[in-house]
């Protein structure tokens, strides 16, 4: 038989990160912000512009001369003008305009980083719950094959007891009916989780053609005091991080509106080339002009409609909206800290309950086999303590991907999920 390849927590991680199109999606938008904080798109560069043309004209024309020659009539005169030129333009002073806006695109990028952040921590956490999912099901169905083996053990040895008369039939057909109902359990959890692994593989971006395990073991890394780990939160809380950016962001916006109280200084300048072929009523009949031409230009805009007062006006208002944002926000970060705090607690007590529960479970069977092996114990006894131990080992196995999946929750809101070894 060919092992299945075991898909490791720190690979599903790297290949979440690598292949998850919602991650990709924000890497994308981290990208066209990266784009946007360059200089070629903060109007700190001046602007150069070519422009070239011909014009042909055809026209009939009567001229009449102010110096006594003699009237002139031109059927069919031709004429053409051809020109070209550079023209370059910049701005020296816009009311510090680019100043504020090549600031607040800096902020957008970083941002949008926060963004990508909050959608990695959450294709993390959806990992995690698809991973977890697929390592319960898979020890559960362990503990389902090893109960059927069990069912069969007994199932011959109540054969054999039937054979040789120490037993009625009834002992074999109950062994039967709970082998059927043990095989049932299985098939049922194989089908989920060929399911589970199917939504594992939708999140890893569908990287994997073959079948694969997981790894079912699980370590509880969470270090932190309650106390210091809230105060991450209150400095990490990736939520929190994009609040206080729109905060700047807004700051900024306000600048930059007020900007546009103050005048705009600018250069101009033009290198052009010009040629004009007469028609022959003209006192020339070519003329070619070339030349350089330089101003200095300064526009302010008195007043505007109102416009400016109102963008400014509206991004006061804007600043205290993410102001209060904020404040809401750090609420939030405080109740759902505490809830996942107290959630994560109580799952590892009900975990570690459950390990003691199976210890007890399993010396409770291990007795009664023995038991039974030796006609001290009937069949209705022995699968209750079978059924006890299965049913133990499955809260077992739901407990402690339980508990793991709730320090993530903490980690996630204290901000140090990704500052931990998977």
């Amino acid at each position: 038989m060919q092992a299945q390849e075991i898909l490791t927590k720190e690979q599903a991680v790297s290949l979440a990160l690598e292949n998850n199109y919602g991650v990709k999606i924000a890497k994308n938008a981290v990208a066209v912000a990266e784009n946007n904080t360059n200089i070629l798109n903060t109007g700190f560069l001046p602007t150069l512009t070519g422009n070239a043309g011909a014009n042909y004209n055809l026209d009939n024309t009567e001229a009449e001369f102010s110096d006594g020659r003699p009237d002139a009539v031109l059927n069919g005169a031709e004429s053409s003008n051809y020109n070209a030129s550079l023209s370059l333009n910049y701005t020296l002073f816009d009311g510090l305009g680019r100043r504020y806006n090549y600031k607040r695109l800096k902020e957008q990028y970083q941002l949008s980083e926060l963004q990508a952040r909050e959608t990695i921590e959450t294709t993390i956490l959806q990992l995690f719950s698809v991973y977890y999912n697929v390592a319960q099901l898979s020890d559960n169905l362990n503990a389902l094959e090893e109960t059927l083996n069990n069912t069969k053990d007994r199932l011959i040895r109540a054969e054999y007891q039937f054979e040789y008369g120490q037993s009625t039939k009834l002992e074999v057909l109950n062994a039967e009916v709970d082998i059927n109902t043990d095989s049932i359990n299985i098939i049922n959890t194989k089908q989920d989780l060929k399911i589970a692994k199917r939504d594992l593989k939708l999140v890893l971006g569908d990287v994997y053609s073959n079948d694969f395990n997981v790894e079912t073991d699980v370590e509880f890394a969470l270090q932190f005091h309650k106390d210091s780990l809230f105060e991450k939160a209150k400095s990490r809380n990736v939520a929190l991080l994009q609040t206080e950016k729109n905060i700047l962001i807004s700051q900024l916006d306000i600048s930059s509106g007020k900007s546009a109280y103050l005048p705009t200084v600018g250069l101009s300048g033009t290198y052009g080339w010009n040629k004009n072929n007469n028609n022959a009523v003209a006192l020339l009949a070519v003329s070619t002009n070339t030349g350089l031409s330089a101003g200095l230009n300064l526009s302010w805009n008195l007043f505007d409609g109102g416009a400016t007062i109102t963008r400014v006006k509206n991004a006061k208002i804007n600043l205290e909206t993410q102001k209060l944002q904020k404040e809401n926000i750090l609420l939030n970060i405080e109740r759902d800290f505490n809830n996942a705090w107290d959630n994560y607690q109580n799952k590892l007590k009900i975990y570690n309950i459950q390990e003691k529960n199976i210890v007890t479970a399993q010396n409770n069977f291990d007795r009664t086999q023995e038991k039974f092996k030796i006609g001290q114990v009937n069949s209705i006894e022995f699968r209750q303590a079978q059924v006890n131990l299965l049913n133990a080992e499955l809260s077992r196995n739901q407990a402690k991907f339980a508990a793991k999946l709730s320090e993530l929750e903490v980690l996630q809101i204290s901000g140090e999920l990704l500052n931990i070894q998977f």
